[in-house]
Order: structure tokens, then sequence, then C-alpha cells
């Protein structure tokens, strides 16, 4: 057993991956609503030998916590140009063979019902597909769950992800919502 599980374990919390193995993909994690989040996130991944990558605020990748970011497999975001954002990420699935993306749909760990798109527009620029999954408090569970095909309507594809999360706890229930 290797020290992610065995953490995980400890913790009593549980994995799962319900879909089959694909090389690269944006993961679309909620709810988030705590710090806690990236770090289960990380446990539960590692804890199969799986590695995702993940989009975080530039300003966290000063020297030297930039190399640990980036050891972990951060990318740094810069927010002040969105269009910079999705053409940066577009560029490392091009250049790379594997690469799983995880993004938090919310932006945010505070209650927001106006989710970020742009991990739609990433997947539909790179190609690869959206994979949702969920980090559940309420039954300390950590899953990779399911692909969604975006339609190309970002308001329906946005609204039928919403609705998929509807019924999942963050660690701080109050901050989650979904606005429908």
């Amino acid at each position: 057993m290797n020290l992610a599980k065995w953490i995980l374990d400890r913790a009593g919390w549980k994995f799962s991956c319900n879909i089959p193995p694909t090389p690269k993909c944006v993961i679309c994690v909620a709810p988030h609503t705590s710090n806690w989040d990236f770090v289960l996130g990380e446990l539960a991944t590692r804890s199969v030998g799986m590695k995702s990558s993940f989009l975080m605020k530039s300003t966290w990748f000063f020297f030297p916590m930039g190399c640990v970011m980036r050891g972990m497999g951060g990318i740094p975001v810069d927010r002040s140009g969105h269009a910079h954002v999705t053409d940066g990420v577009v560029s490392e699935f091009n250049r790379r063979d594997r690469l799983w993306v995880a993004v938090t749909p919310e932006g945010t760990r505070s209650r927001n019902t106006q989710w970020h798109t742009g991990f739609l527009r990433i997947a539909q620029a790179a190609q690869v597909p959206v994979v949702l999954g969920y980090i559940d408090y309420g039954t300390r569970e950590v899953c990779i769950d399911r692909i969604f095909v975006p339609t190309g309507d970002v308001d329906a594809d946005m609204t039928a992800i919403k609705r998929y999360y509807q019924g999942h706890t963050g660690r701080h229930p109050e901050q989650f919502a979904t606005g429908l």
C-alpha cells in the first residue's frame, strides 16, 4: 500500500475512478469550498498511481514555491487575460502525450453561482474529453465519475454540469452553490 492510500484510509476517505483510462482530459472538480480539497484530490489520484495537473493563480509560483508547485503538476494561470489561459493550457495538451488537468469551475472557495466556463473551451480547443469528478465530505469520497461530452452550447452544458453536482457536499456546504 502506498503512503497516499494509507493516509486516505486512516482518514476514512475512499477514492474511485469510474471511467476508462484516457491519456488526456480536463477534470471538472466540485464542490470546492476548502483548501483541503486540493490535498484530498492529490492523495486520491496518487493513491492509485495517477498524477493530475492543476491550474493555480500565478502568484503562487514564486521561488521556491513555484518549483514545488510545478513539480506537483501545477500550471500557473495569469487571470488578467482569459484567452491566454485557454491558449496556454491547450499548448500544454498539444505538447504532452499524457495530461490530466483538474479545474474547479467555481473559481473560488467562496459561494459562487457564476461558474467559469473556461474548462469547456479548453477541452473543446484541445479536443479532449471533460471528466466530472467530485470531493464529497458527506460520503467522504473522492470520485472521478463520468465523461461529459460538451455540445458546444456553453449555457446548456453548464446547466447539465451544475445539475450533476447538486447533492454533493463540500467541506463548508454553505459555500457551495450551483445557482439552479
